[in-house]
């Protein structure tokens, strides 16, 4: 799981530096604005590259005194740095191209290597965020998430470019090339938005997704008949992490080590059927005698 995660990020990492060079030379040869705003663009892709793989080594540790519940949050801090750098170069480039067509110099020349160097950004970001999704995925990575999305976005806006380019190099209408670069800014700030959402999930300890809550209550009410209830269940997640606690009723006359029994196998259980779970269930006796109580309806209904 670790070495998948940090070759994804190493891959981004080579891709991305390989296409901001080739977009930062063209953009200079040709003068063009759209072109230099996806170098831009890429440079910060960089940026949040070398972010996420420092996190997803250091979310990797495991927990230690002064972090006993992991660091699994360091993945939703370097996705909210990702935001504010993709936040950042939206606000740059709507000015750059402001700027240019209020002077009026919105010259563009050699269209034709513009647009070679557009095809080869969108066939590799193509590859590269399929595979970055699917690493993210299968390792509940919300840092490599946020990479593949900033990718994706990319391919968006490099094909709107591309078609720009085109546009200009038969039509001659220069203007379109800032106007362009104005409409890459939004789609750079729409994937920062998303992003940004996300990320600040973890940080205030939003509950888990209501299917994943669903499945914690599920695994419990198979028990119906050999516990009495459950309340005050709380959910939240640290980066991959998923961290649950209840409070489980038991009838009063199990033991202390049936009532273990319980907890263990419920643990196993969810823990079976929610990647990287961390259950914490604290045990009461029911104040009857409920050897046959079911659980409550409401549970039933939440269920």
């Amino acid at each position: 799981m670790f070495s998948s995660r940090i070759g994804a990020a190493k891959l981004s990492l080579a891709v991305v530096s390989g296409l901001v060079v080739l977009k930062i030379a063209v953009g200079v040869i040709t003068g063009s604005i759209s072109v230099l705003a996806q170098a831009a663009d890429s440079v910060l892709d960089v940026l949040a590259v070398g972010l996420t793989s420092f996190a997803v080594v250091v979310a990797d540790r495991p927990a230690d005194r002064e972090h006993p519940f992991g660091h699994g949050k360091v993945e939703n801090i370097a996705a909210i740095v990702q935001a504010v750098l993709l936040f950042s170069a939206a606000i740059l480039i709507v000015y750059s191209s402001v700027v240019r067509i209020v002077s009026g110099r919105t010259e563009v020349a050699l269209e034709e290597a513009g647009i070679g160097v557009m095809v080869v950004s969108i066939v590799s970001s193509i590859f590269l965020s399929r595979h970055l999704l699917k690493v993210a995925r299968a390792n509940d990575s919300i840092a490599l998430e946020a990479n593949a999305h900033n990718i994706t976005a990319d391919i968006y806006s490099t094909s709107a470019v591309m078609v720009g380019l085109a546009v200009v190099r038969f039509t001659g209408l220069n203007i379109i090339d800032p106007i362009l670069a104005i409409g890459v800014s939004v789609l750079i700030l729409r994937s920062g938005y998303t992003v940004l959402r996300k990320s600040f999930g973890g940080l205030i300890d939003v509950r888990l997704p209501e299917e994943e809550e669903k499945i914690v209550r599920a695994a419990i009410l198979e028990h119906v008949g050999e516990l009495v209830n459950f309340h005050a269940l709380r959910t939240r997640k640290a980066g991959s992490q998923r961290y649950i606690d209840l409070h489980l009723v038991m009838p009063a006359h199990v033991s202390l080590e049936k009532a273990h029994e319980m907890c263990d196998h419920l643990e196993q259980d969810i823990g079976g059927k929610l990647k990287s779970a961390s259950l914490t269930i604290h045990v009461e006796p029911c104040k009857e005698d409920c050897t046959r109580c079911p659980i409550s309806p409401e549970h039933k209904k939440g269920s």
